[in-house]
């Protein structure tokens, strides 16, 4: 159980990335005053938890109804997250996700909760496949499954009190801080998304 909790805490911690998108909500809410940070906060969390909740519960059915097997999936998603791994290790994924917001911004500026804070930074497309490849692990398994929504929903949690904290914490994310955590957790997503593709594989071998 402490295995299943770590792996998910880590994989939805990294990829979620409360600690480099703070900053980032300092940006995108600047100008603003307390209040309207709050608000952004609590939409943009609330509407990422329905998204993300969405997929942990249907999610395997959904892609089931499109045909894709769940081998696939899997390697399809171990493949995808090694990809946001590497731009986390090559700090490509911060730059890219800095212009998608700075651009947000200019285009909305009275509301960035949906767009871009919730969609795609916080319910991207990374967050939603390993939030499913989470759950289709511990197919069958009900209180596995219930654990795994409640990584989910702290590390969402944890995502909310830092945006409404960002103020106070904004003096502690240097740059060096900031870059030096976001490469040593690439590593850990990168050795995580080899792992999914390996079972992925595996499963396609054995049901053949």
């Amino acid at each position: 159980m402490t295995d299943l909790i770590l792996n998910a805490f880590v994989t939805l911690f990294v990829i979620i990335d409360p600690l480099g998108l703070t900053p980032m909500f300092l940006v995108m809410t600047e100008g603003g005053d307390r209040s309207f940070r709050r608000r952004m906060a609590l939409r943009a969390v609330a509407i990422s938890a329905g998204i993300l909740i969405f997929f942990a519960l249907v999610g395997h059915e959904f892609i089931g109804w499109l045909g894709i097997d769940l081998s696939s999936f899997k390697i399809a998603g171990g493949f995808m997250l090694l990809l946001v791994a590497l731009e986390m290790v090559f700090e490509k994924r911060s730059s890219r996700r800095s212009q998608r917001a700075e651009e947000a911004v200019k285009e909305h500026p009275e509301d960035i909760s949906v767009f871009p804070l919730a969609i795609p930074l916080i319910a991207g497309p990374g967050a939603i496949t390993s939030v499913m490849l989470l759950m289709s692990a511990q197919s069958g398994k009900l209180f596995e499954q219930g654990v795994v929504m409640a990584v989910l929903i702290g590390v969402l949690l944890i995502c909310l009190i830092m945006f409404l904290l960002a103020e106070r914490l904004s003096k502690y994310f240097t740059e060096t801080f900031i870059n030096v955590l976001t490469r040593l957790l690439g590593v850990l997503l990168a050795a995580l998304a080899t792992q999914y593709m390996i079972d992925g594989i595996r499963e396609a071998l054995f049901a053949n």
